[in-house]
């Protein structure tokens, strides 16, 4: 059995191109066959919940034993006439501006804000975990973080969530800024057959991180059942 579990959009900083969800899942899909595993058991985070997603649209589960999706960006995050609940592309557009102008500061100001939720009442959140959540983002490269923009935003998963035929866990918190969980984990639980969707009442996107605990007992639970 083996893990990825991750976030698509930190993908290699060596590549200029191929930054887009068709490349993360078949890149995935070259480790897996050239090191000939099977019985895996794929987690992805955020952008990289996409990434299995993809995967499984493309390469199926034939090497697969379980699925979990944690504040994934699965079915879709834009809004469009068929997503309502999605988010504007204006806001997307506003990320991309961001990264151009100074993408240190963006980073810096996601961690201090929506993501770990430190922008809500009473929320307290390190200054360690602002500091790595910076380190990652500067350590990955500047147009493969602007192009996964795009990727993580604007890339449909629907049908690859239809795909599905293995056991899927769904974790997503109600209080997520980034990626809502009516457009994401909701929805993908009413595709994906017999997925079972844990909400975790006023999480964060950050959730890997401000609900460790729950989350890693979760997995471990769902990793080790039948």
């Amino acid at each position: 059995m083996w893990f990825c579990f991750g976030d698509g959009a930190l993908r290699g900083s060596v590549l200029a191109n191929g930054n887009d969800m068709d490349t993360y899942a078949d890149d995935l899909s070259e480790l897996i066959e050239s090191l000939d595993l099977k019985d895996v058991a794929l987690i992805g985070f955020s952008a990289g919940g996409g990434e299995v997603a993809r995967y499984v649209g493309r390469h199926g589960t034939k090497r697969l034993s379980k699925v979990a999706l944690i504040a994934a960006v699965p079915p879709l995050m834009l809004k469009t006439a068929a997503n309502p609940g999605g988010l504007p592309i204006e806001k997307f557009d506003e990320i991309r501006k961001a990264s151009l102008a100074d993408r240190s500061q963006l980073y810096k100001d996601i961690a201090s804000g929506p993501f770990f939720g430190a922008n809500r009442p009473g929320t307290k959140v390190s200054q360690g975990m602002i500091d790595t959540f910076w380190h990652q983002g500067v350590m990955a490269g500047h147009k493969n973080t602007y192009d996964c923009i795009k990727a993580f935003s604007e890339t449909d998963f629907t049908e690859d969530l239809k795909k599905f035929d293995i056991p899927t866990l769904i974790i997503h918190g109600d209080d997520d800024q980034i990626v809502p969980i009516g457009a994401a984990g909701i929805n993908a639980a009413k595709l994906v057959k017999h997925a079972v969707l844990k909400i975790y009442e006023g999480a964060p996107h950050g959730l890997a991180d401000t609900h460790k605990e729950r989350l890693n007992t979760d997995l471990l639970s769902f990793l080790s059942s039948d």
